[in-house]
Order: C-alpha cells, then sequence, then structure tokens
C-alpha cells in the first residue's frame, strides 16, 4: 500500500453514513470539486462538474436511498464498498485525491 495521509476505509464509511443519512452536504464535501461519477445503476453515465454531480445526488437520495454496509475493501488509493438498496447490492468503487476527497466515483449493481 502506498504512503497516504488519509484512511480510505474511513472515507468509504463516512460516505456510505452520509448517503444512508440522505445528507446532500456531507455527500458534496466528501468529493473533490472536479469529480466524475461513472453510474450503472441506470444506464451507463458520466457525470461531471460539481452542479451536476450535485443534481446527480439528489436524484439518487430520492430514488435509491442506500441501506446497510455489505462489504468494504481497500487497495491503495481506492476503496470498494458494497451496499445494499431497495434494487438489491451495490457496488462503488471510490478513488482518491492526494487530500483524500472523492475524485471518481464507479457504481454499478451486483448481478
Amino acid at each position: 500500500m502506498t504512503n497516504i495521509s488519509y484512511d480510505p476505509m474511513a472515507i468509504a464509511v463516512d460516505w456510505l453514513d452520509a448517503y444512508r443519512a440522505g445528507d446532500l452536504e456531507a455527500i458534496m464535501e466528501l468529493h473533490s470539486e472536479d469529480a466524475v461519477v461513472h453510474c450503472g445503476c441506470c444506464g451507463v453515465q458520466t457525470i461531471t462538474g460539481r452542479e451536476a454531480v450535485r443534481a446527480y445526488w439528489i436524484d439518487r437520495l430520492r430514488k435509491c436511498p442506500a441501506g446497510t454496509l455489505d462489504d468494504l475493501n481497500p487497495s491503495d488509493d481506492r476503496t470498494v464498498i458494497r451496499y445494499v438498496t431497495d434494487a438489491g447490492v451495490m457496488s462503488a468503487v471510490l478513488a482518491f485525491d492526494a487530500a483524500g476527497r472523492i475524485k471518481v466515483l464507479d457504481c454499478s449493481p451486483l448481478y
């Protein structure tokens, strides 16, 4: 594992906690200013730009709230987190910038 100044697992848990709580502002604080979301949950889409990411989360919080943690696995500058939703188990890969903010979120359902 590389020498990093943040805890990727803690950030992933904070992200899931904020998602479960429906806390849009906390979710946005965890994302970098130039975060990119690749979502395969309802067709493949790529969301870029701060306002587009905010709009994505507003919609996501309303349509697909997160439930319990299913699994959590770190690897270098990424963490894979699986969680339960009404639609089934989802997988999210969180990649971080040097400050420990989410730079790339890649999510999709587990089949």
